[in-house]
């Protein structure tokens, strides 16, 4: 049985900004996915809970007038599967929210939780890592916007004062128009598990060659990553398998796995090297482009 001391069910983001400031114990939960894990395992600090979960002002995915996708922290992934503005501007997305747990997860778990978690296994991040994507966070002294790269502190620990709520994450046009991406997770089970490695690629390509190029991954180190010596080298290149394989072996020298009980650091090495050829290819194959 979960030992929760208090629960109480906000009407809105203003209210649970108040009742997160008025119990300085107190944690938000959405989804749940995440947070009763943690209360099975016992750990107290989650016993008091502000519930967002089914807020509407937060349950969205709409464009604004300068293009911007932006996607409400509480949208859940099995929305963001079947969402058309998804689907056709960021199919790397797609990719995320489908390798997320099974159905009944993916019908629960939201966007916003899956990166407050602040874990580098989360499916969503480093697709949002290489989509340049912004987070919008309110809290008692106001809103502010928050570079997902600068949103991640370390292991866990995200940019979240006591009282903040992740309200919304926003991709600039500049950033998805044009632009063609991939996801690739690699575990050890086909489903329903966390990811040993996670590899994002978003490039745009013109006349033959790579004119932008991002590449990030999840489980590459302590937080979600990009790789922006690999980045630099990749753009301006012509298309070709010899460029596929310098940006898979590039992306080694600037991750840093760590071995643990799910696989060890060569291991994961050997991943990302595979999943830097794969996710190129398959986002260039989504651009139209063959390798010559």
């Amino acid at each position: 049985m979960f030992d929760i001391s208090s629960h109480k069910k906000a009407g809105s983001v203003k209210e649970a900004i108040s009742l997160l400031k008025e119990n300085p114990d107190a944690k938000l939960i959405a989804g749940g996915t995440d947070v009763l894990i943690k209360l099975r395992e016992g750990k107290k600090q989650f016993s008091h809970l502000v519930d967002i979960h089914g807020l509407k002002e937060l349950n969205f995915i709409k464009k604004d007038g300068d293009n911007t996708i932006v996607i409400g922290s509480g949208t859940v992934f099995s929305q963001v599967i079947e969402s058309d503005i998804i689907n056709t501007h960021i199919p790397m997305l797609v990719d995320a929210a489908q390798s997320v747990g099974g159905p009944q997860i993916r019908n629960i778990a939201t966007i916003g939780g899956n990166i407050c978690n602040g874990v580098t296994s989360a499916d969503s991040a480093s697709p949002l890592f290489a989509l340049n994507a912004v987070v919008s966070v309110k809290g008692s002294k106001g809103s502010r916007d928050i570079p997902i790269a600068d949103f991640y502190l370390g292991p866990g620990k995200v940019d979240l004062k006591h009282g903040d709520v992740l309200t919304a994450i926003k991709i600039s046009s500049e950033n998805h128009d044009h632009a063609f991406g991939c996801y690739y997770k690699y575990a050890m089970r086909n489903a329903m598990d966390i990811a040993t490695i996670g590899c994002a690629v978003n490039l745009k390509t013109k006349n033959g060659r790579l004119q932008d190029y991002r590449i990030a991954f999840g489980v590459a180190g302590p937080v979600p990553m990009r790789c922006p010596r690999a980045e630099n080298m990749a753009r301006g290149q012509a298309l070709s398998s010899r460029l596929i394989e310098d940006i898979s072996q590039a992306v080694t020298k600037e991750v840093t796995p760590r071995t643990s009980w799910r696989a060890s650091r060569e291991f994961r090495l050997n991943i990302i090297t595979e999943l830097a050829k794969r996710a190129t290819i398959k986002a260039l194959k989504r651009a139209g482009e063959e390798l010559p």
